[in-house]
């Protein structure tokens, strides 16, 4: 892995990671935010909102784009916290793999310090990502960590359910699919098939759409012209996840559609650790002739760990 320092969309102090099959960035002006994800010299995969790039230091929490480290259920009380200041790049060697953490300061708004550690496979486009939050208060909090990704508009994103089966043979219930009070199923922007659930984004759509599901084996993929965003995230079914058992959450709204995987409910004491590790992978040249499973199951199987 590569890594170089360099100014990006108005920030001068950006961190470029690439293995020569793909790139990231991450900037150090705030966050931790990586704002850029794709093949060297191709499309940015993720949204950039312009009128908020290069900047830093606002009073208020801003949207910005990219991928950032959140935690839930969602409030506003504490979900929201500013992300908007330096944070400090680390650039450390394991073994001889490299790898880079950004980290935050302690949050004033949840005493939790946030950050992210990236490494990239030798030769694939390849990303492992681990978030860690850490209990910085003096009393125990519980939470959910939560990683948002901020997909650039006009593309179709996708996840999948936990295996299907037959009746009488499975009488149990295998997972939830979550509403929110403005879900609307007769919005043309959801794609419903047997194994997978999709949803377009659609700059000319004013209103948002909103979902969520539990799977043991999450992922969230996105197809943005020809390109294919894929994040993979194992969930553990013994534990308790946040908003209706929620491992895997997706929205939209007219600029952009996010992926979102969620870690369970933890309760953490002083100095404690949690976790949640995402896989990431880039795919070129993809094309899906029709929303059915048996096209999806040819571009995704291969693909799914």
């Amino acid at each position: 892995m590569h890594v170089e320092k360099i100014a990006y969309a108005g920030w001068p102090n950006c961190y470029r990671l690439s293995n020569g099959a793909f790139e990231l960035v991450l900037t150090s002006d705030i966050g931790p935010r990586i704002m850029r994800c794709g093949f060297v010299g191709g499309q940015n995969l993720f949204k950039e909102f312009a009128e908020q790039m290069g900047k830093s230091g606002e009073p208020t929490w801003q949207l910005r784009g990219g991928h950032r480290l959140w935690i839930g259920p969602e409030d506003a009380r504490y979900t929201y916290g500013l992300d908007n200041s330096p944070i400090s790049v680390e650039i450390r060697e394991n073994a001889g793999v490299n790898s880079v953490v950004a980290t935050q300061p302690v949050e004033p708004e949840t005493g939790v310090v946030k950050s992210v550690e990236i490494t990239l496979h030798p030769t694939e486009a390849k990303a492992t990502l681990t978030h860690r939050f850490t209990n910085h208060n003096l009393l125990p909090i519980e939470f959910a960590p939560w990683a948002p990704t901020v997909m650039a508009p006009g593309g179709v994103g996708l996840t999948g359910f936990p295996p299907r089966g037959t009746h009488p043979e499975m009488l149990a219930p295998t997972n939830p699919l979550v509403m929110w009070a403005y879900t609307d199923w007769s919005d043309p922007r959801w794609i419903f098939m047997k194994k997978y659930l999709g949803l377009r984004q659609d700059p000319n759509a004013t209103t948002p759409q909103k979902t969520g599901l539990f799977n043991p084996k999450t992922f969230g993929a996105y197809f943005l012209n020809g390109d294919l965003f894929l994040k993979q995230y194992t969930a553990d079914p013994s534990k308790t996840y946040p908003e209706y058992s929620c491992s895997f959450q997706t929205f939209t709204n007219q600029d952009f559609l996010e992926l979102e995987t969620f870690g369970p409910m933890t309760r953490l004491e002083h100095g404690q650790t949690a976790e949640l590790v995402e896989r990431w992978s880039l795919h070129r040249d993809i094309s899906v002739p029709a929303w059915t499973d048996e096209a999806v199951d040819r571009v995704l199987l291969p693909l799914l760990g």
